[in-house]
Order: structure tokens, then C-alpha cells, then sequence
């Protein structure tokens, strides 16, 4: 099966944001993150089906080492990435995306 990836605008500014936060700190950990939002990313495409349903139609996974999840929804071959969000910040602030 061919997937399409696409990232909410919002959930860029939201990698960029957060991989700038951690790169300020250490340029080991900015790398860090972004690898593993690219073996998140690379689970979802693999089965977007696998990961249990959220809230407004949405799934979600868990980051395994840092605290982020990945909202996303799937639409027939189409997966959007809806939010990259810190799970001890400011809860659900992306539903209305």
C-alpha cells in the first residue's frame, strides 16, 4: 500500500519548534528528537491502522524517549500528521485543527 504523508502546518512549526528547544540545549538531543519523529512517522506508515483511535477521528503514538505524541488521521491513503505535542502541555489544544 502507497501512503501519502502530510504534515498540518501547525505540526511543522510544532517539529521546528521543538527540535530548536532541544538543539539549544544540546546539539545531540535536537538531532535526537528528530530521529526519533522520524521512527514514529516511519511505525505510522508501516500499519496507520495499528495505533488506537483518539479523540475527533484522529490516532495517536507515543514518542518511546521524549514526552511528545503524534496526532494523525488516516483518509483512505492519506495520513496527516495533525499534531506533535508535548503531552504535559496545554492538553488537547490542537483539536480544532
Amino acid at each position: 500500500m502507497n501512503v501519502e504523508l502530510r504534515f498540518h502546518p501547525e505540526a511543522e512549526k510544532e517539529v521546528l519548534g521543538s527540535a530548536a528547544w532541544y538543539a539549544e540545549r544540546s546539539p545531540v538531543a535536537g538531532q535526537a528528537f528528530l530521529l526519533e519523529l522520524d521512527l514514529v512517522v516511519e511505525r505510522i506508515l508501516e500499519a496507520p491502522e495499528r495505533w488506537p483511535l483518539s479523540v475527533h477521528r484522529t490516532r495517536r503514538i507515543v514518542f518511546p524517549r521524549f514526552p511528545f505524541s503524534v496526532y494523525y488521521r488516516v483518509s483512505g491513503d492519506v495520513v496527516e500528521i495533525i499534531a506533535v505535542a508535548h503531552q504535559s502541555r496545554r492538553p488537547g489544544y490542537w483539536q480544532s485543527r
